[in-house]
């Protein structure tokens, strides 16, 4: 069994055999995470607030280099930080986490050559893909995933119609929509990517509460 939990905007907790934490952002205090993957360095992803809430004595953060003063500055206790960048790999508690990359196209806020990433995590048997702040680029053709965590809010991402388009491309068995609800983008957002994807189950998740998707 695993569950999936939305944290709000882009966050997420997977929890199967070991828990994987991905952007915690004004979350509650929960359960510690064995994992911690941070997908850029922006407040809104890299909350050091919020790191403290579920980090452990063997907790392995796993982000860009450029978070890893302002993890540190945090001041909370975790096992290790691991720098990753688009291309990089690593297995883990019996996790495979690979670096995808992640950047917009005709927008200033996430730079290609900043090598912030979006994630694929393999765990238990199931494949899972956080984009992180992306807009849909090239690089979405070869991943494979049975759980997609798109970005679906605009501005700083995709929007609901891209997608779906990146969803009609990686055709998980699920998508599910995400950086919307609070800094950007609404309920509609979410509501729009699910009817324009065709051959992916949307779920559109409520904030705080664990479903077995898969």
């Amino acid at each position: 069994m695993m569950n999936i939990e939305w944290l709000g905007h882009a966050g997420f907790r997977i929890a199967g055999s070991r828990t994987v934490c991905i952007d915690p952002f004004q979350m509650q205090e929960g359960e510690k995470a064995d994992l911690v993957l941070i997908t850029h360095p922006h407040y809104d992803h890299c909350s050091p607030a919020d790191l403290k809430k579920i980090a452990g004595p063997e907790t392995v953060i796993i982000a860009p280099i450029g978070c890893q003063s302002k993890i540190a500055a945090g001041r909370f206790h975790y096992a290790e930080f691991r720098n990753i960048q688009p291309g990089g790999k690593v297995s883990i508690y019996g996790a495979v986490i690979s670096a995808v990359p992640a950047y917009n196209i005709g927008k200033k806020f996430h730079n290609r050559h900043d090598d912030w990433v979006g994630y694929v995590i393999e765990l238990d048997g199931k494949r899972f893909y956080h984009a992180g702040d992306t807009d849909f680029i090239n690089e979405m053709a070869g991943i494979k995933a049975d759980v997609a965590f798109l970005p679906v809010g605009g501005t700083y991402t995709m929007d609901a119609r891209e997608a779906a388009h990146a969803a009609a491309i990686i055709r998980p068995k699920i998508a599910v929509p995400m950086h919307y609800g609070s800094i950007v983008g609404s309920a509609d957002d979410a509501e729009k990517f699910e009817k324009s994807v065709a051959h992916s189950r949307v779920e559109i998740m409520q904030k705080g509460i664990p479903e077995e998707l898969i």
